[in-house]
């Protein structure tokens, strides 16, 4: 019985797993390793990075100014988008407030700035910084594409779409049963 009630709301509703999971101890891992990066990169580009990009040279340090400044963006969206749902978690919003226009954190894939070649000439820790906001990143978008586009849409991007082939066997099978 103890298990059919954490499966089932107060109004006899289905309780989505995505909305526990976003309110689960696995989204406060994820809030504290977006907002631990966060603190980690501000403190390297106001501290050794920026003696460090003062001793490139020329291309590599207009290609750390552009790494960095995407970084920084980068994080900025994380950790909006990580304090919206601790808002909503804490009751301070509702999940349809957080999605509506007012509030919604428009998330987007960012990609490196530089190209691979350059990106391996830049120092070895904003390259670290840049790769591991990239993992996060994506595991936040594909989060928030669960929490706000719906059992439809999560269902629909799980669901392999079918072969050509496949179709056309479809509507055959279809047409002959009639």
């Amino acid at each position: 019985m103890g298990r059919l009630n954490d499966s089932v709301g107060e109004q006899g509703q289905p309780v989505s797993f995505v909305e526990k999971l976003a309110a689960s101890e696995a989204f406060g891992v994820m809030f504290r390793e977006g907002m631990g990066l966060v603190e980690e990169a501000a403190a390297y580009l106001d501290g050794a990075g920026r003696d460090e990009a003062k001793a490139l040279a020329r291309a590599e340090a207009l290609a750390y100014a552009a790494e960095s400044m995407r970084l920084t963006t980068r994080l900025m969206q994380i950790a909006s988008w990580l304090l919206l749902q601790r808002a909503v978690n804490q009751g301070e919003l509702t999940r349809t407030q957080a999605a509506s226009d007012r509030h919604r954190v428009k998330l987007q894939q960012q990609e490196l700035a530089a190209a691979p070649d350059m990106f391996q000439r830049l120092p070895e820790r904003l390259r670290e910084l840049a790769l591991h906001s990239l993992r996060l990143q994506s595991r936040i978008i594909h989060l928030d594409q669960l929490i706000y586009s719906g059992p439809e849409a999560a269902t629909a991007a799980s669901t392999p779409a079918a072969s050509p082939v496949q179709e056309q066997l479809a509507r055959l099978r279809d047409a002959f049963a009639q």
